[in-house]
């Protein structure tokens, strides 16, 4: 038998387990729909024809074996920021980058439990933007209206599994880069703890504000690619205590407080709330309010925390431009931020550190009150492919910032945030964010398990879907 391209990653993982469908078929399959898909979405930056399916094939004698692993057997893709032994890593860049030596640990943790990573997805220049295009691989387009970009910066990740292109992928999120591509494309995206899943060979990415999340389309599937995912390399700066995020869906989360936040956060530039959006961020909130929870609009007590984000980010930039093979092929815009953070390397970045446990304590004092944050995840729809392309940094900025206004506080605390589907504004979907604490990723899921329960949302597919024998769906 076959299995549809609707199965996510926890009923591939029966099926295989139970003998329905072998691995080197789902694999087949899955590489058939990306090699279609590539011309119309282009998620992909590397499709490990060969090679995933050599895996696959161990897999299946594994599995014959007698061996069972959580993800035994099952295609997944990951980010191309994420190092995959074998492969480059130019993570959007041009250039001629070395191939990597050995796995990233979030990588060698999701072979370990036996996954089949078949790609690495594209994403914008060092990871920068809400977009996913450039010079380096061109435009990924967005599979509900191909006009319109996916988001970024894990937009190749959001788009192949919106898709149905394979179940489940890694992607990460230093101001939002998972929650907002899982907005615009209709899919759970979450971002965790600092430190759930390791970033490693860099014990800090970007200073500490990005972490490695999960995206797929529904609840159970992405906290099931979470837990395959998360562990620590044992050089690992951050190290949070181990949880079981799968056992929280389907579990009663109880009677919440839930703080409705709809003001961004600050921000040196405008941004306002597109009505259309907002009105779906508010049809969420009634859901929970008719699911037995409280909801009452507060926002948490931000400040100056912007002032904590831009050292730490630029920072982050300038290193990863460092390690570039020629920086003279990067975009006119990392340049100029690398250049930023070489001089905010010193004692604004360490002022910028030391903000944080502040920060922790003061916008922690708001969770004495409520229990959950429920705010939008952007600020608009996705917008067209190339509008913010050719711009220059400050007019990049203003759009960005008028776009993307409220994930990237929570990159700066390290708590844990999801994305989660509010609907669509005409044929373009759009998000809200759960956010808790330290080490809420249990309760987020159980809200937004509860949710899913509740509006069905996996359900609805977008119009391009590339099938297996390469036919339009």
């Amino acid at each position: 038998m076959t299995l549809d391209r609707a199965a996510g990653l926890a009923e591939s993982v029966r099926a295989v387990a139970a003998g329905e469908v072998t691995s080197r078929q789902l694999v087949t399959e899955a590489l058939a729909r990306i090699e279609a898909a590539q011309g119309s979405l282009n998620a992909f930056r590397i499709v490990r024809y060969d090679a995933a399916l050599a895996e696959a094939d161990a897999a299946d004698a594994r599995r014959a074996a007698g061996v069972r692993l959580p993800l035994l057997g099952v295609p997944v893709a990951v980010k191309d920021d994420m190092d995959v032994a074998g492969e480059p890593t130019a993570f959007g860049c041009r250039g001629d980058f070395p191939p990597a030596v050995a796995d990233g640990e979030a990588v060698r943790r999701l072979r370990a439990a036996g996954a089949i990573v078949v790609g690495k997805t594209n994403t914008c220049e060092l990871g920068q933007w809400p977009f996913t295009e450039g010079p380096a691989f061109g435009a990924t387009r967005n599979p509900w209206n191909s006009a319109h970009t996916p988001g970024g910066s894990s937009g190749g990740s959001a788009a192949a599994v919106a898709a149905g292109l394979v179940p489940a992928a890694l992607g990460s999120d230093g101001a939002g880069s998972v929650r907002i591509p899982a907005s615009w494309t209709h899919l759970v995206g979450i971002k965790p703890q600092r430190g759930r899943i390791s970033t490693w060979p860099r014990g800090e990415s970007f200073q500490g504000i990005t972490v490695n999340g999960t995206l797929a389309r529904t609840v159970a599937d992405a906290a099931l690619l979470l837990d395959a995912a998360s562990g620590n390399h044992p050089r690992d700066p951050f190290r949070p205590p181990a949880l079981d995020i799968s056992a929280a869906v389907g579990r009663d989360p109880g009677r919440l407080r839930v703080a409705l936040s709809l003001k961004p956060p600050f921000t040196a530039l405008p941004a306002r709330l597109h009505p259309a959006l907002k009105a779906r961020v508010l049809e969420l909130a009634d859901t929970l309010a008719a699911l037995g929870h409280t909801v009452e609009e507060a926002d948490p007590p931000y400040g100056q925390i912007g002032l904590s984000f831009l050292p730490r980010a630029t920072v982050g930039i300038a290193e990863h431009v460092r390690d570039t093979p020629d920086p003279a092929l990067l975009d006119p815009r990392t340049r100029g931020s690398a250049r930023v953070g070489r001089l905010l390397s010193g004692v604004p970045l360490r002022a910028a550190r030391r903000a944080e446990a502040a920060l922790q304590r003061r916008i922690g004092a708001f969770f004495t009150s409520y229990d959950v944050v429920l705010a939008p995840t952007t600020a608009a729809p996705p917008p067209l492919v190339g509008s913010m392309l050719n711009l220059n940094g400050l007019a990049t900025d203003r759009a960005m910032i008028a776009a993307c206004p409220y994930a990237w506080p929570w990159n700066v605390l390290g708590w844990p945030g999801v994305n989660v589907p509010a609907g669509f504004v005409g044929d373009l979907p759009v998000g809200g964010q759960l956010l808790g604490p330290a080490d809420s990723e249990p309760l987020l899921v159980s809200v937004a398990a509860q949710l899913e329960a509740e509006l069905r949302w996996h359900e609805r597919w977008p119009p391009l879907r590339p099938t297996a024998d390469s036919s339009a769906a």
